[in-house]
């Protein structure tokens, strides 16, 4: 964990040296201070010597200011190198997330991922400040004040040695406590985060069926489940400052008690007492500091831990050593596919697929919900891979074909597309960078967008809300359209991303795609008959397999399952939920 960390200090490196460099520098002339004073007492004070009072003095300014220096620049760069480390860290993370496939995605949620760029590395990036500073500063303080000390009395400097112990078995005892709460506390910021999502989300719904109080009650429970194990820890950590002024307090009281009896039996000077005093308040303050990493480094270390999960997560989806940059055409073939979304899954989602496309065609998907349409379109660019069989698109198997040139000719349109905060033309250009306005216009044409964006005071400027909430459903999905066609797929496929328009305008739609695009393969997942009934082939799906595969002629005469999809539609009034209740 500790490796992968320091992988991310990377151009850093040169402040987080100089920082410790500079913090020994610092702690050195502050130790070297009190040493002076005895000096300055014992032999300028007490024999009324001003020369040496003043000579003295000065080289005592000299030091503290060059003291205030060190540590001002010690300061400056733990800073640079701290939030630094941070950026690395949340660079790293977030282009490792990236790189995840769906399955990888599905082992974290959300707010979980959220959580650890955020909290989690702020909680990082607060130690590692103190631990190139403080936890330097601490045991260099210690050594060199111990040393001094040591030098002008060896005896009484033993009452030091002595607190050691009980220190080090009280700050143990803290943290075999602190750290397992702290670890469950941070899996209950994720589902704190998960609940503010979910509700800023679907803030609509929730007003709309007036579930604020619901919604109320469960933020309730998950903040005060995180107050409770808060209170829980912080009342463990809070015996750290007791058990530190403990140990100062009998610290001091015994140096004064024995450096009395010593200074009337002669064999100590009163600068020596003055000076061993300032040596052990050095000394208690170091171990004071100390036992604060020590808090924050328990705080922290659940915190790494999220933060190392990500960095170690690695995409089961990678390309192969050599792998294939042409796609010759669009032609789509499973064989004797299986796929289940986890190794644990009894039940595969999809069994015994057997399904040729050639490039081109039109094929339609219906079924009922559960029956693994989208499951089955998503092994195409390899947003999962097959369990077991074979996908191949233009005749070559998927998982031989390079990522990016495989996806960027299979383009999805999903029923829950999404938009992003900017301009339409923004949005659109996700398909293609570089594409001029005329081909923006020409695809949304396609798409039947073109009027309701002209329809807007700025047109194709219009800026889109985070997730796309000044448009409706169906204008979402129209522009999504359009910008998958701005891609130049060679396989489109839409999944219900029609679901949300009129009949008219789906129907105007498709005899766009057929006239527009007849060389790119068009698959169609719907619920609407309407929107599939003039495929080249459609494919009735139940329970994870291939019912059935013809043209609609031929399915209303042979397959149930779609005769009465197409009856409940056209006779029953054209429910959609009814219809799938059937297809099931």
């Amino acid at each position: 964990m500790i490796r992968k960390l320091m992988g991310c200090i990377r151009q850093y490196k040169r402040d987080s040296i100089l920082t410790p460099v500079f913090v020994t520098i610092e702690v050195l002339l502050e130790v070297l201070i009190p040493f002076l004073m005895a000096d300055l007492i014992d032999n300028g004070i007490e024999k009324s010597n001003m020369d040496y009072i003043v000579k003295l003095g000065i080289v005592l300014i000299v030091f503290a200011m060059l003291s205030l220096l060190f540590g001002a620049l010690s300061g400056r760069y733990a800073a640079r190198a701290a939030t630094g480390f941070a950026r690395n860290l949340r660079h790293d993370m977030f282009y490792n997330v990236q790189d995840f496939s769906f399955s990888n995605i599905d082992k974290f949620s959300t707010a979980s991922i959220v959580t650890r760029l955020t909290t989690d590395v702020s909680n990082v990036q607060n130690v590692y400040m103190m631990l190139i500073r403080v936890a330097i500063r601490s045991p260099v303080m210690l050594i060199f004040s111990l040393i001094m000390a040591f030098s002008i009395n060896h005896k009484l400097s033993l009452i030091f040695i002595a607190v050691a112990p009980i220190l080090a078995v009280g700050l143990y005892i803290i943290m075999r406590h602190a750290h397992p709460i702290f670890e469950r506390v941070f899996h209950t910021y994720d589902k704190l985060n998960n609940v503010v999502q979910e509700n800023l989300r679907g803030i609509r719904v929730v007003k709309s069926f007036v579930r604020e109080e619901h919604e109320n009650e469960k933020f309730k429970a998950v903040s005060g489940s995180i107050y409770k194990d808060f209170s829980s820890a912080e009342k463990t950590l809070a015996f750290n400052m007791p058990l530190m002024q403990f140990s100062m307090y009998s610290c001091m009281l015994l140096i004064s008690w024995f450096g009395a009896k010593f200074i009337v039996g002669g064999s100590m000077s009163t600068g020596q007492l003055m000076s061993l005093i300032s040596y052990a308040m050095q000394i208690l303050m170091s171990l004071m500091m100390f036992s604060m990493v020590f808090v924050m480094l328990t705080i922290s270390r659940a915190s790494a831990e999220r933060i190392v999960e990500i960095l170690n997560e690695k995409s089961d989806l990678c390309n192969p050593e050599s792998p294939i940059y042409e796609i010759p055409d669009g032609s789509i073939e499973f064989k004797d596919v299986e796929f289940s979304y986890s190794p644990t899954q009894e039940n595969p989602s999809l069994k015994d697929i057997n399904l040729k496309i050639s490039s081109g065609q039109t094929v339609g998907i219906i079924g009922g919900t559960g029956s693994s349409k989208s499951s089955l379109v998503q092994l195409i660019p390899r947003l999962y891979d097959a369990t077991k069989g074979q996908v191949l698109v233009g005749g070559i198997d998927v998982r031989n074909i390079d990522l990016k040139t495989l996806r960027s000719h299979v383009a999805m349109v999903l029923q829950k597309n999404v938009l992003f905060s900017g301009t339409i033309k923004d949005n659109l250009r996700w398909g293609d960078p570089n594409a001029s306005d005329e081909e923006l216009v020409r695809v949304c044409r396609l798409a039947q967008a073109d009027e309701f964006i002209r329809s807007f005071p700025n047109g194709y400027d219009t800026h889109i809300e985070q997730g796309g909430t000044n448009v409706s459903g169906g204008q979402k999905q129209r522009i999504c359209i359009a910008r998958a066609l701005l891609s130049h797929p060679k396989i489109l496929i839409f999944d219900d991303s029609t679901s949300a328009v009129d009949t008219r305008t789906d129907a105007l739609i498709r005899h766009a795609m057929l006239d527009e695009i007849p060389d790119t393969t068009k698959i169609i997942i719907a619920q609407r008959i309407s929107s599939i009934q003039d495929a080249d082939m459609i494919v009735v799906m139940n329970n994870g397999c291939i019912d059935a595969v013809g043209t609609h002629d031929q399915l209303l005469k042979s397959n149930d399952i779609y005769r009465e999809v197409y009856e409940s539609q056209t006779k029953g009034g054209g429910s959609d939920e009814a219809a799938e209740s059937k297809a099931v």
